[in-house]
C-alpha cells in the first residue's frame, strides 16, 4: 500500500521567533494555555537535557511500518521537528540509527515519535533530540502505508504541520501555529511574573503571600 502524502503551506517561523520559543518551558506554555495541549505523560526524552522547540512535520504509520517517516525525513527542513504517530505501539521499533543518521545530517531540530524507537545509544551519541514513550529491539518494515503531512492525534493532543513543538524533561507541549503569536506573549510576561515570584520567595515571603499579594 502506497503512502499519502498532503501538501501544506504553514507560515515558517523567523529565527528570532524560533529563539523566543527555546526560552519557554512546556508547563508555562500549558498554563498559558488553559493548561491544555500537552502529550500523554508516558512522552520523554531518551536522555537528560534534551530539548525540542521546532515547527511540526506529521507523519501517520501502520503499525511496525517506517516507510512514510523515511521519505518525510529526506524532504524535512532544517530546525523542523518530525512528530510521529505510530499509534503509540511499544512492540515494534518504527525509528532507528540510519533513520537518525539523515535526520541529523539534515540539521532536524528533533523528532517525537508516539510509539517505539531502537538504537537508542546511536542517538545519544549523535546528539538527537528524541522524544518517545518506548524503546525495544525489534525493528520496522518498510511499505505498508502511511500519511505525511496530515492532521494527526499523537498522545493525546492534535498536531498539524507547522505547529510549535516544545519538549524538555517535563514532557511536550503543543501550541497551535494560529495561536504561537498570543501564546508566547504570555508565556514571555508569565516568566517574568514567576521570577518577581521567586525573588519574593527568597527574600522571606510564603507561597499564600506571594500568590494572594
Amino acid at each position: 500500500m502506497a503512502f499519502e502524502k498532503f501538501d501544506v503551506d504553514f507560515r515558517q517561523l523567523a529565527e528570532s521567533e524560533l529563539a523566543a520559543w527555546r526560552s519557554i518551558p512546556t508547563a508555562v506554555a500549558s498554563d498559558c494555555m488553559n493548561r491544555t495541549q500537552v502529550m500523554h505523560a508516558s512522552i520523554k526524552p531518551i536522555s537528560p537535557g534534551m530539548t525540542l522547540a521546532g515547527q511540526a512535520r506529521t507523519v501517520t504509520t501502520m503499525v511496525g511500518d517506517c516507510a512514510s517517516i523515511v521519505d518525510l525525513i529526506s524532504i524535512a527542513r532544517p530546525g523542523e521537528v518530525l512528530v510521529v504517530d505510530a499509534g503509540g505501539y511499544e512492540d515494534v521499533a518504527v525509528w532507528g540509527g540510519m533513520m537518525t543518521e539523515e535526520a541529523h545530517y539534515r540539521k532536524l531540530d528533533g523528532a517525537l515519535v508516539w510509539g517505539a524507537v531502537r538504537d537508542v545509544q546511536d542517538i545519544r551519541a549523535l546528539g538527537f533530540n528524541m522524544f518517545c514513550n518506548a524503546v525495544v529491539p525489534r525493528g520496522p518494515h518498510q511499505g505498508f502505508g502511511g500519511v505525511v503531512d496530515g492532521a494527526i492525534s499523537a498522545a493525546g493532543v492534535t498536531v498539524r504541520s507547522g505547529d510549535i513543538i516544545l519538549g524538555d524533561e517535563d514532557g511536550v507541549t503543543v501550541v497551535p501555529l494560529e495561536r504561537a503569536k498570543d501564546v508566547l506573549a504570555r508565556a514571555q510576561a508569565h516568566m517574568i511574573k514567576e521570577h518577581r515570584w521567586i525573588e519574593k520567595i527568597r527574600s522571606g515571603k510564603s507561597i499564600h503571600e506571594v500568590y494572594s499579594g
